[in-house]
Order: C-alpha cells, then sequence, then structure tokens
C-alpha cells in the first residue's frame, strides 16, 4: 500500500446499534456555594442601602462518556481484515543489479558476458521486472450477504484479495468496483448471514463528539482507538471529498475501516493520515458514510462511478482577495479558468467570479465547490450565486460528467504597447507568434516584476490575462483599473499552462 506525504491509513471498527445511558459513566463537578457574611450597620452610623448579593456559582453541568466496550460488542464481528496480493512492474539498471539482468539469459555463464554486454548500447543496460506486491488494510460489512466497504487504494492493483472474519474465517473477494476519486471501493465474498452494521442516516455529526475506529494497524486484528471529531468538511490537496478530520489514532493497515459515532453507528470510512513519519500524529481523515454510499449504490447497480462536473478552476479566497473584489468576509470559490464548452462556461462563468452558494449551501473556503458537486449527478441543474464586479449575479448551469473531454479555447487578437505601473510590473501586449505558439489569444506579457507586484510572487515571464476579473489587453486597460482599486488588486497570471489569481497590495 503506498504512502505520502498524507499518508493512506484506515482503521476497522466495531458497530454498535444504540447504547443507551445505562452504560455511561457520570462524571459531576460541583462547587460549593459559600454564604455571603451579612454585613450590619452600626447602631451610630446613618443608614446605608443594602450591597447587592454575590453572584451565586452554578455547578458545571455532569459529564457522561460513553461505554466503547458495549460498541465493540455489538459491532466487532462486522469488521473484517483484508490482505491483497499484487504485483507491479519495476525499473532496474544492470549497473545496479547485474544478477537481475542475467536471469533468462543463455550466455550468462559465459565469462566474457559482461564485457560483450557493455558494447550492446544503452537500451540494453537496463528494463523492467515484475515484483509481487502485498497490503493490508480493513473494511466492513453492510449486507448479510458479503457486500463489504473498504478503500479503494487498499485494493489498487490487487490480483487477489482475501477478507479473514472475527471468527478467523478467510474468504476470496471479489471487487465487484472502485473509485480513486472518493477512494471508495466494494467487495462481494461469497457468504451469508453474517454480522452487519449500521450505517448512520443524515449529517448531524458534531465537531467535539466522541467517535471511534476499529481496525488492523500493521496488522493487529481488531484494535481499538476512541477520538473525538476534530472538523468536518476538510478539503484535502489529492481529492474532492469534504473528510471529517479526528483525532482517532490511525495507522497504515486502518485502511478501509468504520469510524463510528457512540450510537454505534459508521459515520465515515477511514482513509488516511497527516504524518511525517510515517505513522500516527493527531490528525486522521475518513470519508463521510453518506458520500460512501452514493459511491457503493452506483457501483452496485451499474459495476461503475460517474461524477458530476462544473468545468471550473478555483482557488481560495483570502483578506487581499476579499479587498480587491469588495467582499465583506474572505469567503467563497474564486474561478480562476472556464473550461470552454463546460458546463461553467454555457452557465455563463467568467475568471474573477466568486462562486457564493450552490443551489443554496453556502460556499466558504474553494474546497467546498468540488466537495458538493462531487456528490451531485450528472445532468442536475444547479443554482449558482456568483460575485461578479461588486454585484450578486445567480446562474443556473446544467452539471457535466466528469469524463467528458472540452475544446481548449481559441481566438486571437493584436495589440502593441509598453510602460511601467505603480503595481512594479513592466507589461507589453503578447506579439502574434507569441501568442501562436502559446495558445493564449489575449494578454501582456510580464518582462519584468518588482516592488509589490514581485513580493506577492508575479514572475517575469508569467502573462497577465485580468485585473480585478477585468480582461486586459493593453497597459491603459491596467493602469484604468489600478487606480479605481482600493487596497489591492487581483491579478490573473498564466504560467506555463496553469491559470492563478495573485492578490497584489497598492500602496
Amino acid at each position: 500500500m503506498s504512502e505520502s506525504t498524507l499518508k493512506r491509513a484506515a482503521l476497522a471498527v466495531a458497530v454498535l446499534g444504540v447504547i443507551g445511558v445505562g452504560g455511561a459513566v457520570a462524571v459531576q463537578q460541583s462547587n460549593a456555594v459559600a454564604a455571603a457574611p451579612a454585613i450590619v450597620a452600626a447602631a451610630t452610623a446613618p443608614a446605608q442601602a443594602a450591597p447587592a448579593a454575590a453572584p451565586v456559582p452554578v455547578p458545571a453541568p455532569a459529564i457522561s462518556l460513553p461505554d466503547f466496550s458495549v460498541i465493540v460488542a455489538h459491532n466487532g464481528p462486522a469488521v473484517v481484515n483484508i490482505s491483497v496480493t499484487g504485483s507491479t512492474k519495476t525499473a532496474y539498471d544492470d549497473d545496479d543489479g547485474p544478477q537481475q539482468a542475467r536471469r533468462g539469459d543463455p550466455f550468462a555463464d559465459d565469462p566474457f558476458y559482461e564485457f560483450f554486454r557493455r558494447f550492446q548500447g544503452p537500451q540494453q543496460r537496463g528494463g523492467q521486472r515484475s515484483v509481487p506486491t502485498h497490503g493490508l488494510g480493513s473494511g466492513f460489512i453492510i449486507s448479510a450477504d458479503g457486500i463489504i466497504l473498504t478503500n479503494a487504494h487498499v485494493v489498487r492493483d490487487a490480483s487477489e484479495v482475501v477478507v479473514k472474519l472475527t471468527d478467523r474465517r478467510e474468504f476470496r473477494a471479489k471487487v465487484l468496483g472502485s473509485d480513486p476519486k472518493s477512494d471508495v471501493a466494494v467487495l462481494k465474498i461469497d457468504a451469508k448471514n453474517l454480522p452487519v452494521v449500521p450505517l448512520a442516516k443524515g449529517n448531524d455529526l458534531k465537531v467535539g463528539e466522541w467517535v471511534l475506529a476499529i481496525g488492523s494497524p500493521y496488522g493487529l486484528d481488531n484494535t481499538v482507538t476512541a477520538g473525538v471529531v476534530s472538523a468536518k468538511g476538510r478539503s484535502l490537496p489529492d481529492g474532492n471529498v469534504p473528510f471529517i478530520q479526528t483525532d482517532v489514532a490511525v495507522n497504515p493497515g486502518n485502511s478501509g475501516g468504520p469510524l463510528f459515532n457512540t450510537r454505534g453507528e459508521v459515520v465515515g470510512i477511514n482513509s488516511q493520515i497527516y504524518s511525517q513519519t510515517g505513522g500516527y500524529q493527531g490528525l486522521s481523515f475518513a470519508i463521510p458514510i453518506e458520500v460512501a454510499g452514493k459511491i457503493k449504490d452506483q457501483i452496485v447497480s451499474t459495476g461503475k462511478v460517474t461524477h458530476a462536473k462544473l468545468g471550473v478552476t478555483v482557488q481560495e479566497i483570502n483578506q487581499g482577495f476579499a479587498d480587491s473584489f469588495n467582499l465583506a468576509t474572505p469567503e467563497g470559490a474564486l474561478v480562476s479558468n472556464v473550461e470552454k464548452g463546460s458546463p461553467g462556461d454555457k452557465a455563463g462563468l467568467k475568471p474573477g467570479d466568486v462562486i457564493r452558494t450552490l443551489n443554496g449551501q453556502k460556499i466558504i473556503s474553494s474546497g467546498d465547490l468540488p466537495a458538493i458537486v462531487g456528490l451531485a449527478t450528472p445532468g442536475d441543474k444547479v443554482t449558482l450565486e456568483v460575485w461578479r464586479q461588486g454585484k450578486p449575479v445567480q446562474l443556473t448551469a446544467t452539471l457535466g460528467n466528469a469524463n467528458d473531454k472540452v475544446a481548449a479555447a481559441d481566438g486571437e487578437r493584436s495589440d502593441q504597447a509598453s510602460a511601467k505601473l505603480k503595481l512594479g510590473l513592466s507589461l507589453r501586449p503578447l506579439e502574434t507568434i507569441e501568442k501562436r505558439q502559446s495558445g493564449i489569444p489575449n494578454g501582456l506579457l510580464i518582462e519584468d516584476a518588482r516592488g509589490a507586484a514581485a513580493n506577492a510572487g508575479v514572475q517575469p515571464g508569467d502573462v497577465l490575462l485580468s485585473v480585478n476579473g477585468r480582461p486586459v489587453s493593453s497597459v491603459e486597460q491596467v493602469r484604468e483599473v489600478v487606480d479605481k482599486s482600493g487596497k489591492s488588486v487581483a491579478l490573473l497570471i498564466q504560467r506555463g499552462d496553469d491559470k492563478i489569481f495573485i492578490p497584489v497590495r497598492l500602496g
């Protein structure tokens, strides 16, 4: 199982039906209330108003801790260990492993083998070999006839998948389907009357709520760990899933295991950890069960998964962008690029638009948008509330299929000019041959970047496409927008194949 800076991990968690308060341990803190001493005026003293009564301390409410043993007893048997066997192609260099290169060569035993091999050319100095791979993960049974949920990365490139139950029975599993984008896979084993876990309905999980995981970290079957929900709706760089973040101890081998709430319901599939050491560091991420459920339904019914697509590239709104676009708060998804012919293009979205809501759901960070779109179905109609040039605009889009291809933008215009601006940029319009070679129809080449622009990250060789959402093709247009701006401006830059917004503070 491959590991990256964000390490894939999963835990198998035992699920409970419903536990009552009788299984909880109550811890109560009470504060003694001291009576305030009476104040009596001397007989000879003038009459005075009685002082205000001292505030009475209020005892802290009772804190109930869940009895996790009940959850484990009820749901542990439905959590399984998954072992995977596969193979992968690995390149080798004869200089590093001459013995490997000799295998299968009929002249390998010739004493002059190594001498003549060196004259065969570089194409003969290396190759590929198939290397066996083994991996461990976790999963959980969701139907008595053998349907199991786990992570897609657990069964990737698997030639054989074996599922082991807590009663030590083992079954070869069939991979019904997997979806790398959401990291969800569905397995099937040939068995009946299996224990199952209950799945949570709705999305009422709260930050700070206790959660429990069961899995096979480092191959240690049915290991139980507990913690709290640290955050919800976390967006990670390598996916479009609104992850549940927890501090539950998750390690390699836990991948694909369930995350339970205190009612013994599965609320997520443990998928990733953040680690600089390869082990648990307090940051674990789980796929919400409502996301996994939708993926599972598609796989079981059709054997494949389709994801919706809006066709835009977005980036985070910070305070600099908020000032540039006259936003009250730095919230929303800033559109930096719109694919030509995509649903977003047909709906009228433009670079510089800030998407604030989708179907009434608020977009706080840029990662919220792909997470919401990813849960939709191709063909769904959505309503977008967009902030454009200081005003709200409402657009309607029909979502497409993420597998569809769109044509690249085309077009060409010409202009000539050169000047230096108070931004610290030296600009000139692209020449005709530069437009043709780069495929950029409009924009200004940044020949030099100093001062505020350089400090913000603008580099010579970048192409300036727009300022505060307004496309620019001349220095005069840039100067006009900058003169009307307040504290900062947002520059849309093309750098290589990427388009990015860069906020530049003025003054």
